[in-house]
């Protein structure tokens, strides 16, 4: 399963401490909870979505509701709380864990259907949702690699474009564990 956190920050003076502590705290934090598999953080290139989107591939729901998660990793976000705006998470259904994505490749999720992705020469891979929000209902990602100039970009309604902030982190990564403990 994909766990998707989606949120944009509103304030400029403390957001780069805000992303450090998101990337080098929290990330390995959650990594460390039984059941996450896979974590890595985005920042969006296109406007109309929130800025910062993590993806985590999980084993199930009942994940997001243990005790070990409450205490690792959901939640701990006190301090910033009064900041994050547009705030949104989903539990969706895919075939595959989420791609890993390096400096150069690019992440497109799109909520209007697999069409515009496909036109791209891409491979999208469906995402049905199951928990959380719930909405959208399906998404479709993809991964874009090679040099693009994103001040050029354009991509219709319901397509965002975002970085990876982060290597993507893995259970089985020593460096993640190393990092959570």
């Amino acid at each position: 399963m994909i766990y998707t956190v989606e949120c944009s920050f509103a304030d400029p003076l403390s957001e780069a401490e805000w992303n450090d502590f998101y990337s080098v705290e929290k990330l390995p934090a959650l990594i460390s909870v039984s059941g996450f598999r896979t974590s890595q953080r985005f920042k969006a290139v296109t406007k109309g979505c929130p800025t910062y989107l993590a993806l985590h591939t999980i084993d199930n729901h009942e994940v997001l509701l243990s005790d070990e998660y409450r205490r690792k990793g959901g939640g701990n976000f006190a301090r910033w709380q009064q900041h994050i705006t547009d705030w949104h998470r989903n539990l969706y259904e895919m075939a595959a864990p989420a791609p890993a994505l390096h400096e150069g490749e690019y992440l497109l999720l799109s909520a209007v259907g697999p069409d515009p992705l496909l036109l791209m020469g891409l491979s999208p891979l469906d995402m049905h949702v199951v928990a959380l929000e719930k909405f959208p209902q399906r998404r479709w990602m993809a991964v874009l690699s090679g040099p693009i100039d994103t001040d050029c970009v354009d991509l219709p309604d319901g397509v965002a474009l975002y970085v990876p902030m982060t290597a993507q982190l893995s259970s089985s990564s020593e460096a993640a564990v190393r990092k959570a403990s």
